[in-house]
């Protein structure tokens, strides 16, 4: 793509947060020519220790090479240390057997300079699809990039595994548990071929606690399907989509034998940062100037909500009326009507901002088109609807569609 893309003007204030270091995790990062010219691309994160890495990974099934060796390895027991190795500017997608031979050498060296088991080293690779990856350049700055690793080098690594994103994406949290201060952090990458049916294109998390394989990866999953999968740029699920949590346990904190007060408030901590990694991810999604939240109640289950969400937030016309903030609600009539969930059109209403625009199937009484409007002006935009069938809810985020989206995208290989 073209020349350098400014920060989205939806970018969290005061740039990339001041992460905490996580005992037991190194990072490095590198310039290694894969696509981009001067800057880093290719990010290195060990855990010398046994650790516990927890993941969820594409559902795409044109998925890259690296997503299936990633997805054969989870569950192992960690010991011997942890690896991770990431690249951008080439997705290794759709390379055939040339792309798994490139995650056996890179899994090699990454073994050979570290000393950690080849089976405890999982890569990512996130860029255009179909190109052989150079892998080449990639193993040669292996070495360095161990070298180099420090327990500061996070933001680096974030930096590193950038493609169109305007800017790195970091959260941290802290909470106490069983006396001493545990630390999450973690990072993720994404702008464009965002609708994930698992994570986000890539999403790193580290914890210093301790926490078993078949618990941590129990509460992955079901904290990426209330953040990660609730969001969408532009409903394309990249081949790519990877998102790993290890836990180091060098912060002598066992979180499953804490009090239930403590490990409540661990997996919220957790929670948290995914759900700011993927809020993030909507913020700079290409082209964006305006963050959009569509919360959905009274649906007959939280799956249905979560359709009628994605239908409004996937909506072409409803994402254009927002960049040119039309208050257009016929459009979410529309979204909701071709969602596949039941649906009672005389039933419905709908909200944009506090401003009930639609109410029993019909505009409602006393609307006043210039309030919603008013909302429309904002960069922080809510879209409400009742569906009045039952009890069910669901939250998505996504952003609005501009002509910068096109531009961006059209000539993302030149």
């Amino acid at each position: 793509m073209a020349g350098k893309l400014p920060v989205s003007p939806l970018a969290p204030k005061g740039g990339f947060p001041d992460l905490p270091v996580i005992k037991g995790v190194r990072f490095a990062a590198v310039a290694a020519g894969i696509k981009y010219k001067d800057r880093a691309d290719v990010m290195l994160a060990i855990c010398d220790d046994t650790a516990t890495v927890a993941g969820v990974l594409t559902k795409s099934k044109t998925c890259s090479a690296a997503v299936s060796d990633c997805r054969a390895k989870l569950g192992g027991d960690g010991s011997g240390g942890i690896a991770i190795v990431v690249n951008s500017g080439n997705a290794n997608a759709f390379t055939g057997i040339a792309g798994v031979d490139s995650v056996h050498r890179i899994c090699e060296a990454t073994a050979t300079a570290t000393g950690i088991p080849t089976n405890n080293i999982y890569t990512a690779s996130t860029g255009v699809i179909g190109e052989p990856l150079p892998d080449d350049k990639i193993t040669e700055a292996i070495s360095k990039l161990s070298a180099t690793a420090s327990e500061d080098g996070i933001e680096s690594a974030a930096r590193a595994i950038m493609t169109t994103d305007t800017f790195p994406k970091g959260s941290t949290r802290s909470v106490s548990v069983g006396g001493r201060t545990v630390n999450i952090a973690g990072i993720a990458k994404g702008s464009g071929m965002i609708a994930p049916d698992m994570a986000t294109m890539l999403a790193y998390v580290f914890t210093d606690a301790r926490v078993s394989f078949d618990t941590l990866q129990a509460w992955t999953k079901e904290m990426a399907d209330l953040s990660f999968n609730r969001i969408t740029v532009d409903s394309d699920t990249s081949t790519s989509d990877t998102l790993l949590v290890m836990a180091t346990g060098r912060a002598d904190v066992d979180v499953e034998s804490a009090p239930e007060d403590e490990i409540a408030a661990f997996r919220v901590a957790l929670f948290e940062v995914m759900l700011d990694l993927s809020h993030q991810v909507v913020r700079d999604g290409e082209g964006a100037t305006k963050f959009v939240t569509v919360a959905v109640q009274g649906a007959e289950s939280d799956e249905d909500a979560r359709k009628v969400g994605l239908s409004i937030a996937n909506s072409p016309l409803v994402k254009t009326a927002i960049a040119g903030e039309d208050a257009n609600w016929g459009r979410v009539v529309m979204a909701v009507g071709k969602s596949g969930a039941a649906a009672d059109r005389d039933r419905l209403s709908i909200w944009f901002g506090a401003t009930l625009v639609a109410k029993a199937g019909q505009i409602a009484p006393g609307y006043v088109e210039a309030d919603a409007a008013d909302h429309m002006k904002g960069d922080e935009i809510t879209l409400k609807v009742d569906l009045g069938l039952g009890e069910g809810l669901a939250t998505v985020w996504t952003c609005d569609l501009t002509a910068q989206y096109i531009a961006i995208n059209a000539d993302y290989r030149s």
